[in-house]
């Protein structure tokens, strides 16, 4: 592994470190990318690794995948986090604090669908908080098509449903 590869894996542990829930792909490719430091094929590379090496674990859902950090990303970022400069330690800082609501409400909102044994669509279309289960709603439908428009119909609509749930049941 390069130097550089080293940087990569501990920008990446440190932005896991700093938030209190996962960040995606899209979000950890958008401060890397943007800020110059590595190519989108050079990161792909850098979280494969990680995941080998177990720093990292995923979450799958229906359109992205979430990135935790483990133990031994925790240990690894613990014991190496001064090798990493205190400007890149500040640029991550102020992304982190400059769309942490945007980052947090995007990983909050989950939808996935999957085949069931009557050969339907199990839709579910989740809301968290601080890992906390708001909203769990689970629905079956006939086709792929018809999961495929309610998972991403949720990812833009889930606020609206959530509130007129709660207005009608309460």
């Amino acid at each position: 592994m390069t130097d550089s590869f080293a940087l990569y894996k501990l920008i990446i542990l440190y932005m896991l470190k700093k938030v209190d829930f996962p960040l995606t792909t899209a979000q950890i490719s958008e401060f890397i990318l943007d800020k110059g430091y590595t190519s989108f094929f050079k990161l792909q590379e850098t979280l494969s690794e990680m995941l080998e090496s177990n720093l990292v674990k995923t979450e799958e859902t229906h359109n992205r995948t979430l990135y935790h950090l483990t133990e031994n990303g925790e240990e690894t970022i613990h014991f190496f986090q001064d090798r990493i400069s205190p400007s890149i330690q500040k640029d991550i800082d102020d992304f982190l604090a400059e769309k942490a609501y945007d980052l947090k409400e995007e990983v909050s909102v989950k939808s996935n669908y999957y085949m069931n044994t009557n050969h339907e669509y199990d839709v579910v279309c989740k809301i968290t908080e601080e890992e906390q289960t708001l909203i769990e709603l689970k629905l079956c439908v006939p086709t792929e098509k018809e999961a495929e428009s309610i998972a991403s119909n949720w990812t833009k609509y889930n606020q609206e449903i959530y509130t007129s749930l709660l207005s009608k049941l309460l």
